[in-house]
């Protein structure tokens, strides 16, 4: 069989694994990833061999895992969250014409917009957008005429990587594009390492989230025009009620 399961295991804890990505965990003979991910599903698949790599070797864990599956092995290539949210299903899908007859699949997780804003309430209720402040693959120009145009849109806004050691002011700056056109007082929430040890969600204004730190393993929400704090949640109604 040549297989390659693409499994998105959301925060590696096994309440997150969905049903489709514990089957293909389970049917794989071999498991690649990311050093950390491996590491937080090991536990739950220790019978299983493993091949990981560190950060920054993306591109060879894919080629590795299409290489053994091409060989005739049934491989799974994990990512955290969700393997379509910025993970693995698109390098693999665009190496794929070069490993013929490999059959990939891609396992839908649970990405860290979803899981976050389920710990905050409902932010995502309406339309929205998700937009990664890091710039190691897209130019800082380019996210700032995202945030621009999500915030002129008046979207619910999930930002990933919203900081780093060496994007320590990203947060700041982004608050600040937004700020242009959205109001302080807009509601937001930060949910922090979701399913994980040390778990926290927080719920302040656009104004207070400018000053505030966070780091790679939390996830940003931005409030719409309509983004409501109900019952100490974060609610952005779809208009059911109106």
């Amino acid at each position: 069989m040549r297989k390659l399961y693409v499994v998105g295991v959301g925060s590696g804890k096994e309440e997150y694994l969905t049903a489709a990505a514990r089957a293909a965990l389970a049917a794989a003979e071999l498991i690649c990833g990311y050093t950390a991910y491996i590491a937080l599903i090991a536990p739950l698949f220790p019978e299983k061999e493993v091949f990981a790599t560190g950060m920054t070797r993306e591109l060879e864990r894919c080629r590795h895992a299409l290489e053994q599956a091409r060989a005739g092995r049934t491989v799974a290539l994990v990512c955290s969250g969700d393997a379509g949210v910025y993970g693995m299903a698109a390098p693999v899908l665009e190496l794929l014409p070069e490993y013929g007859g490999v059959e990939v699949e891609v396992v839908a997780g649970v990405t860290a917009a979803l899981a976050g804003a389920a710990k905050l309430g409902a932010p995502l209720g309406h339309d929205f957008c998700v937009v990664s402040l890091s710039d190691l693959l897209t130019p800082w120009e380019v996210i700032e005429q995202r945030l621009r145009c999500a915030a002129a849109g008046d979207f619910a806004i999930a930002l990933y990587n919203p900081s780093s050691k060496r994007r320590a002011g990203y947060l700041r700056k982004a608050c600040d594009i937004l700020l242009e056109t959205k109001s302080g007082d807009t509601p937001c929430g930060v949910a922090r390492s979701i399913g994980r040890e040390g778990e926290s969600v927080r719920i302040l204004t656009l104004a207070e989230l400018r000053e505030t730190a966070v780091d790679m393993v939390s996830t940003v929400f931005v409030g719409s025009g309509a983004t409501r704090v109900i019952g100490g949640k974060l609610v952005t109604p779809r208009g059911y009620r109106v």
